[in-house]
């Protein structure tokens, strides 16, 4: 039997699996795998296999429900809520069946196996499988500002809740019958409880990281951090802006524009723009803000707290939680009343629609 084995999809997720395995301290017994299902790791897959923190790095090439066109009609409403549960029944089943054939390693051999978006397809195959695992959040908070499992489930949550302990449908964060338990920054900011939730605060991973600790995982995401240095170290009068893969291409130019124009001066005086870049958005920023310095999406945003000699006076985001961030004098979250401005609000407040 091996030790443990974690699935990610976000660069996010290599981060969170990071602090938890220097905080069991078993020193590089875990495998790593990343999903290319809906992020591209580029060159960190190499650095992650000479990095010392994980034992074994696999890629995964787990396909989306949309793969497989005999899933289609499963999901179509026939129009009443019996037949669209069997066909849901069907649905979770075959779908799992269907992962199979991409799943690159055998998930019964590892004592402890962690899920980060047990509602993507992964969640499927275990819960077809009868595996048991761990789920972790998707990001720092987030289902404080998007309750995926009860917005996707909304209408008769209770009964679907019920059916999924039993194993007969999959549901995610923490109501699978095959979840041991889903891990949350903090249940206090969760509006609707579920028995399997636990807390492990953030901060309490990376307060204890050494030197030593955060070098290594500066090795594992960052191709240069002089070059990191070089463009943003010395500014004065700075704005951070955290891009995002919002709406379509036009409308996001336009969001961010906004928010330089309405953000961009400090002090009186016209700030230093940086944009990091999110790792899904496809945006080429340099020709719409020239004079900005880009940072692209190949880390996450965390690994700037741990170089040296970077601060900025004022962050900007939108959705990203920012509460992990120490480089930053000034911290603006946006949120849903921004969003309205440029897109259906039922789009985006998702929290709002859920009634049971």
């Amino acid at each position: 039997m091996k030790d443990r084995i974690y699935v990610c999809h976000t660069f996010y997720h290599v981060y969170v699996a990071c602090l938890k395995e220097f905080y069991i301290g078993d020193k590089g017994k875990a495998t790593l795998v990343l999903s290319k299902m809906s992020n591209n790791f580029g060159k960190m897959v190499e650095r992650a296999k000479k990095n010392p923190i994980f034992d074994k790095v696999v890629e995964y090439d787990e396909k989306l429900d949309t793969f497989f066109p005999e899933l289609k009609p499963l999901k179509e409403d026939s129009g009443n809520i019996a037949i669209n549960m069997l066909k849901r029944i069907k649905f979770c089943r075959r779908f799992g069946q269907l992962q199979e054939k991409y799943i690159p390693m055998d998930f019964s051999q590892y004592r402890d196996i962690y899920v980060f978006c047990d509602s993507d397809p992964i969640g499927y195959y275990l819960n077809y499988k009868k595996i048991k695992y761990h789920a972790l959040e998707d990001g720092l908070d987030c289902i404080r500002y998007y309750d995926t499992a009860r917005y996707d489930n909304r209408g008769h949550f209770k009964i679907k809740a019920w059916m999924a302990s039993m194993g007969l449908i999959h549901i995610q964060n923490g109501y699978s019958r095959y979840c041991l338990d889903m891990e949350v920054n903090d249940i206090s900011v969760l509006k609707y409880p579920c028995p399997k939730y636990v807390e492990l605060p953030r901060k309490n991973l990376t307060d204890r990281l050494t030197q030593t600790e955060k070098d290594l995982m500066l090795d594992l995401f960052v191709d240069d951090t002089k070059e990191i240095q070089k463009k943003v170290a010395g500014k004065t009068g700075t704005l951070l802006v955290l891009s995002e893969p919002l709406c379509d291409l036009d409308t996001r130019a336009k969001i961010f524009k906004d928010i330089i124009q309405e953000y961009g001066e400090i002090e009186g005086q016209k700030a230093s723009v940086i944009i990091k870049q999110h790792p899904r958005d496809l945006l080429d920023y340099s020709p719409l803000f020239p004079e900005a310095v880009i940072l692209d999406g190949s880390f996450p945003m965390e690994m700037l707290n741990f170089i040296e000699n970077i601060k900025f006076d004022r962050l900007v985001s939108v959705y990203t939680v920012v509460d992990s961030i120490e480089f930053v004098n000034e911290k603006i979250y946006l949120g849903d009343d921004f969003m309205d401005k440029y897109e259906a609000p039922e789009i985006h407040r998702q929290n709002e629609a859920i009634t049971d």
